[in-house]
């Protein structure tokens, strides 16, 4: 998408906030899109947003610099600087907002783009039905609200397909739900439409009211003893609270 078809549709206005440490992006409202600490940048700061790293839980550890990441919607840029600097993953990143790009750039600590790190000026909708991204991706994030947070901008039986054409053999989508409980049903039935119910995984809300949801190219069902393990390697390696996440992360469908 190009700067002129990016100047027809209508975007918020993208602000920065301080408190204490932490540093929040906006879109035209209160609501806090996206944060980092400070002094930390490449590090998660908020749960919902280290949530959405649990696909981890489902990959060998020694494998993951090897993978692909995919963000839709670019937000403060957490996700994107965490599997670029931290995971060392080829990352790649889909924003329709050039302000959102431009105050990650200057605000968030967004590298440039370069060999293992691209940030594209796009409709995610539209750039992922693009030919050669099919069997791609081994970690999608989709986390794409406007600026009043209602319910997500891409929610149909119809994206979460395209969205799950992308991904590799063992590659997941997590995404971050927000809102009221029937945003939340609606969404999960057009995810279980595209993925079926045997392929999806959520957390319990934080306390903040997010839901992150993961959903499987390959259904599977590690043991509980392997997700332990594997939570416990996580947290070791790249400082995730993941010893927590089994425990609050379960199966849509138990079989």
């Amino acid at each position: 998408m190009n700067s002129k078809q990016t100047d027809s549709i209508e975007l918020p206005e993208v602000s920065v906030s301080e408190y204490g440490d932490v540093r929040h992006l906006h879109l035209g409202t209160p609501w806090i899109q996206g944060s980092m600490r400070v002094k930390e940048p490449f590090e998660l700061e908020l749960e919902y947003v280290q949530r959405m790293m649990a696909w981890l839980l489902f990959v060998d550890p020694a494998s993951v610099a090897k993978r692909y990441a995919v963000q839709l919607g670019l937000g403060a840029g957490a996700i994107t600087k965490f599997c670029h600097k931290k995971l060392r993953m080829q990352t790649t990143a889909i924003e329709l907002n050039p302000q959102v790009i431009a105050v990650c750039r200057s605000w968030f600590k967004l590298p440039p783009n370069g060999a293992r790190l691209q940030v594209v000026l796009a409709d995610a909708a539209e750039e992922i039905r693009r030919p050669g991204w099919e069997d791609q991706v081994d970690a999608l994030a989709v986390d794409l609200y406007d600026h009043e947070a209602a319910a997500p901008v891409l929610d149909s039986a119809e994206f979460y397909a395209d969205c799950r054409a992308l991904l590799t053999e063992d590659g997941c989508m997590t995404v971050n739900l927000f809102g009221r409980s029937s945003s939340y049903e609606k969404s999960l039935a057009k995810m279980a439409e595209a993925f079926g119910e045997q392929a999806l995984w959520a957390f319990k809300p934080t306390r903040e009211g997010n839901t992150v949801v993961l959903a499987q190219r390959t259904p599977s069902r590690p043991a509980r003893a392997v997700l332990d393990e594997r939570a416990q390697m996580i947290e070791a390696r790249w400082g995730l609270p993941a010893s927590k996440w089994p425990r609050a992360f379960k199966p849509i469908v138990k079989r």
